[in-house]
């Protein structure tokens, strides 16, 4: 309260003056006599997957060497935004996606979207739109996703409508962007609204690196696919200014299990491989900085994400000034969004509400320009009205309830988040030298440097959730054994494959073969001579009928063979443990038995309930069915119990001064009637003790340092050995629906 208002409330003023500022060393000696022993140096700093070691306080002297911590928003380097008025004026762009396959639906879905808050037009392609084939019965397996684009009246079904002058258009290409490119282009002269593209917004962007990292493969050099990006660009500038061709994915390095880092750093240097490459095709690098667009992943470190983003801004208006462009105008970075693909779960998918909402939070507080809520049902299936209403109205709350559009810059002068913010700009600064050391992006992606990197930091992520160090709830904690699989109700792609095939079919009859042709053969006559006209003969093939598959075999001027590299490949967390849990339900669906685990309780329920608590847990992340009992006063007892229980495990509990009395006549008494049952121990057993709990036939010992995944692995194993079904390495349906 302020003088006035104290002076109204009839309360005396309160003054603070009496009270002593603590100092560090204070602080310090208070926080060691409350950890009780416990070291200080391991319990008080936490490292972190980015190599940053975060402090248990952070204070005004922790910022006083930091460079541009007094700049203001809109000013270069950007630290505290690209737009001075922060998201006041302008709030980030709400892109929810439509990732149907036909393209009438898709187009309803983003109608839908729009009336719903949604402000930018984002489709999601399939793989055959994304990879220049027309539909393929060898890629439209399974629960098939993403929008299929094969010929000009399936750009109109799309865009039917849609106003992208007025709503920016975001549709992420594949390794080239000509070919949706110049379907939408073709779309617009079709129906007369070619001057529509002087005005047309947004992206329709390629990242032919970010292709080959992901999968591993393209389907032709490298160079073929620059000269083509150098074409876009310079059909844009002319037809279509407000339109960027080149979209960084820095997902595809996350979803590998990247570190927040690495991502930023990996998609920033496939950007400076594109800057130099269209250089050298003439191309200025302010030109090629203004058609770039980031898309970056939001993951579970709250603070981490805000402080990366921040970086990402000062680390790329850097670049631009490296490259010699005015950092003012051409360093803004543009950002788009997406909560993570990684961190969703399959078990106890309604988590992931929860976890797409503190990354969307992060993502606003870090000033993104543009944002996509993942569903929660997304690592499942094609999600519905509700998942979709769902993850577009967190958007909507936090920009509206919420009131998330203000402060600029929210984060600005937080001792920790600035702090952190500089740490994260040195660690990219740091990677993007060690990919320039070896020669730049593509040869790093080549020699396998980049992958080696991103597979260290998923070990460590794995391992970490194996020994249960790293939490996913509902996945290796506090798994939920009653709850039922999410229906699949959605079409599966074979049928949705005979309809695109037969609608593709009903086009070609009404278009002239002998004129789509000729149309084709006009692509590369242009494309030879590096004339951005190419892409005006493409827009022509494609309105005299021809398919994108025809448009890129033309482009591929009978290139055979791929280029090559170890595929970083698509990741989730929780994917072996959740594949762990999906075996032990399979083998219950086939054989009708569980895995039984008995809880050999000892002693009165105050004495075991702790352990038993725990055991049960552990157990249950494999979905092992857990015997519980209210304890047994004498050994006998629970040997009987155990024993006549026909259980594959038997955990013991109880505490650490008991055990030495209780664990040998337990454990002697199991193995000489069962000799078969695997035994465990809960809890870590003292250091004098351990040898003679093994003697007595105790296997393992489970307890919050110990490998949970390994652990509950080989007791599946030997489990479904044992009943004489196939190994969970020969089962053929292993991880299905993963």
């Amino acid at each position: 309260m302020n003088e006035t208002e104290v002076k109204m409330s009839g309360f005396p003023p309160v003054s603070f003056e009496e009270f002593a500022v603590p100092t560090r060393e204070e602080w310090y000696n208070e926080a060691v006599a409350a950890l009780k022993g416990a070291p200080f140096d391991k319990r008080m700093f936490t490292p972190t997957y980015e190599g940053i070691t975060l402090e248990p306080i952070y204070t005004l002297a922790d910022n006083e060497e930091l460079l541009n911590i007094s700049g203001m928003p809109g000013e270069a380097p950007f630290l505290r935004g690209t737009k001075s008025s922060g998201y006041i004026a302008e709030p980030w762009k709400i892109a929810q996606s439509a990732s149907d396959v036909l393209p009438k639906e898709a187009n309803e879905v983003v109608k839908n979207e729009l009336a719903k808050g949604a402000t930018i037009l984002h489709f999601e392609l399939d793989e055959c739109t994304k990879l220049g084939r027309d539909p393929d019965p060898e890629l439209f397996k399974g629960d098939y996703r993403g929008l299929s684009l094969t010929t000009l009246r399936d750009a109109d079904e799309m865009l039917k409508g849609l106003d992208y002058t007025k709503v920016p258009l975001h549709i992420y290409a594949g390794a080239s962007a000509v070919s949706v490119l110049g379907l939408v282009a073709a779309q617009a002269k079709a129906t007369g609204a070619k001057e529509s593209l002087k005005e047309a917004k947004g992206c329709i962007g390629a990242d032919p690196l970010g292709e080959l990292a992901e999968r591993g493969t393209l389907p032709l050099p490298i160079d073929e696919l620059y000269d083509e990006m150098a074409l876009a660009i310079k059909w844009a500038q002319k037809n279509a200014p407000q339109i960027k061709t080149i979209l960084v994915r820095g997902d595809v390095y996350h979803n590998g299990g990247a570190s927040a880092t690495q991502e930023t750093a990996y998609a920033m240097s496939a950007a400076i491989a594109y800057i130099r490459a269209m250089r050298h095709r003439g191309i200025e690098p302010e030109i090629t900085m203004s058609h770039i667009k980031f898309s970056f992943s939001l993951g579970t470190n709250f603070f981490m994400e805000i402080a990366r983003i921040r970086a990402a801004r000062t680390v790329w208006s850097q670049i631009a000034e490296a490259f010699g462009a005015d950092a003012d105008e051409y360093g803004k970075i543009d950002i788009i969004a997406r909560t993570s693909h990684f961190t969703s779960t399959v078990y106890d998918p309604y988590v992931n509400i929860l976890r797409a909402t503190t990354q969307a939070f992060s993502g606003a507080v870090g000033g993104v320009d543009a944002m996509q809520i993942s569903c929660f049902d997304d690592a499942i299936r094609p999600s519905g009205e509700i998942a979709k209403r769902i993850a577009r109205n967190i958007q909507v709350m936090l920009q509206t309830e919420f009131d998330m559009l203000q402060p600029v810059d929210p984060a600005g002068g937080s001792w920790y988040v600035e702090r952190l913010t500089a740490q994260c700009a040195a660690a990219v600064w740091a990677i993007l030298q060690d990919v320039d050391a070896e020669g730049g992006m593509y040869p790093a992606l080549k020699k396998g440097v980049i992958q080696g990197e991103i597979e260290k930091i998923l070990k460590s992520r794995l391992k970490n959730l194996a020994f249960r160090k790293d939490r996913a709830v509902g996945t290796n904690m506090y798994p939920n054994t009653l709850e039922k699989p999410l229906e699949n109700m959605f079409p599966r792609g074979e049928k949705l494959c005979r309809e695109r095939k037969e609608a593709v079919a009903k086009f070609r009859e009404l278009t002239d073969e002998q004129h789509a042709a000729e149309s084709l053969e006009k692509i590369m006559d242009n494309i030879h001579e590096g004339d951005a006209k190419f892409l005006d003969a493409v827009i022509e093939a494609f309105m005299a009928g021809a398919t994108v598959g025809e448009v890129r075999k033309a482009l591929n001027d009978s290139f055979e063979g791929e280029e090559s590299v170890k595929a970083i490949g698509t990741h989730r967390w929780t994917e072996q443990i959740e594949a762990l849990r999906k075996t032990t339900e399979e083998f219950t669906e086939r054989t009708g038995k569980t895995i039984r685990v008995f809880l050999a309780n000892m002693g009165p329920i105050p004495q075991h309930k702790a352990r038993a608590d725990f055991s049960a847990g552990f157990m249950e992340v494999a979905h092992f069915e857990v015997l519980r009992n209210n304890g047994f006063p004498t050994p006998e007892e629970a040997v009987k119990a155990a024993v006549e229980s026909g259980a594959e495990v038997a955990v013991i509990c109880s505490t650490d001064d008991t055990y030495p009395e209780l664990v040998p006549p337990v454990a002697r008494g199991i193995k000489a009637a069962r000799p078969e049952m695997r035994l465990l121990l809960a809890g870590a057993p003292a250091a004098e003790y351990k040898d003679s709990y093994i003697e007595a036939g105790v296997d393992d010992f489970i307890h919050v340092r110990a490998n949970c995944y390994e652990i509950l692995k080989s007791i599946q194993e030997k489990a479904i050995t044992a009943s004489g079904c196939p190994s969970a390495d020969e089962n053929p349906r292993k991880g299905e629906g993963l």
